[in-house]
């Protein structure tokens, strides 16, 4: 399945046009490195270039602010906690720190040799996951420690620098340089299976399924990949993979990359953005487009569906696929109301 993109709004049932949403108010400075809706409300959480980590509650008529830490150097991601006021991040100055935005304290879980480039709570084991361009995943775990403190409890060498994380119950879907793909079970990580893109580029995000059996890849050539974790070969022939995000320009058909894959948690469909400057969203079970939206002003950064699927958050900030650019485009981030046209499979 491919996305055709005539870069005109798509219209709705009345006949009117779809927007882009609801622009957030105290946006970042510099480019958004991840954002992720709470699992018990609609607060944000968004990680940045801005060396910050903001939260922000999207119900309240002003977009409050709810928190926000500095820190030294860049942020590249961010996850929450087990609650919608503490949370994790991964920063470029090695280190991975844990935020608690409702006594305003933060304090340093641990570090890498080099950049820390994802972070992941486990809901399921309570650790913390943590990938870096050192080439390691390490696992951190607060049983056995002594007050909020985590406890070190596994390094796991990867075979080059990791760019993505996935969780989904037990497993964890590590994508890394060299288009390898590792996929652990969390209660045995002695025994990964080793894995290569079969899309043969370079992975850019990964997300796993809402139903746990499998997980999409989004490259820099401007497709994605859908994958299982069962190898058996019935699975492996359902395996497939599609074109997205490609526009027809002057100097041709240009394939953009694919930097962010969001599931719809009830229907299993997924919403894509990419460095085109819009947002797809697909039916995976019937290969299907679903959606089109209008051109956001720059790259799609990053998405994350609201906890009951009613709101999607869009992250519009450049990410450098032409390198610095005279007026750079300004970060913001849009909340847009989900349609179930937009979402639901079609029969």
């Amino acid at each position: 399945m491919s996305a055709p993109a005539t870069g005109q709004p798509p219209v709705d049932a009345g006949g009117g046009r779809i927007g882009l949403g609801r622009e957030l108010g105290h946006p970042p400075r510099d480019g958004v490195s991840n954002l992720r809706f709470s699992k018990h409300s609609n607060r944000l959480l968004v990680s940045s270039w801005e060396k910050a980590v903001r939260l922000l509650d999207v119900d309240a008529a002003t977009d409050a602010l709810v928190g926000a830490f500095p820190h030294k150097r860049p942020v590249l991601d961010c996850c929450f906690h087990d609650n919608d006021s503490s949370a994790f991040s991964a920063s470029s100055d090695h280190v991975v720190r844990r935020l608690s935005f409702s006594s305003k304290t933060s304090y340093r879980l641990g570090t890498h040799d080099g950049p820390v480039r994802c972070v992941e709570y486990s809901d399921t084991t309570g650790q913390v996951i943590t990938g870096s361009w050192d080439r390691t995943i390490k696992c951190w775990d607060q049983r056995g420690a002594t007050g909020p403190q985590y406890t070190l409890i596994g390094t796991h060498t990867q075979p080059e620098r990791v760019y993505a994380l996935s969780l989904a119950g037990h497993k964890l879907v590590v994508a890394t340089a060299g288009e390898h793909v590792n996929v652990y079970d969390l209660r045995n990580m002695s025994e990964p299976q080793q894995r290569k893109s079969f899309l043969n580029s370079q992975t850019r995000c990964v997300e796993c399924y809402p139903n746990k059996t499998g997980f999409a890849l989004g490259t820099t050539d401007g497709r994605v990949a859908m994958d299982f974790f069962d190898q058996s070969e019935s699975s492996l022939e359902k395996r497939y993979r599609f074109k997205c995000h490609r526009l027809t320009e002057d100097r041709g058909r240009v394939a953009y990359p694919v930097n962010a894959i969001a599931f719809h948690s009830e229907h299993g469909t997924f919403a894509t953005g990419g460095c085109d400057g819009f947002v797809y969203t697909w039916d995976g079970e019937k290969k299907k487009r679903l959606f089109q939206s209008p051109k956001y002003p720059t790259s799609i950064a990053a998405l994350s569906f609201s906890k009951d699927n009613n709101l999607l958050a869009v992250a519009s900030s450049y990410t450098y696929e032409r390198g610095k650019v005279e007026n750079e485009p300004a970060t913001k981030i849009f909340i847009r109301d989900v349609n179930e046209v937009e979402v639901k499979p079609r029969h």
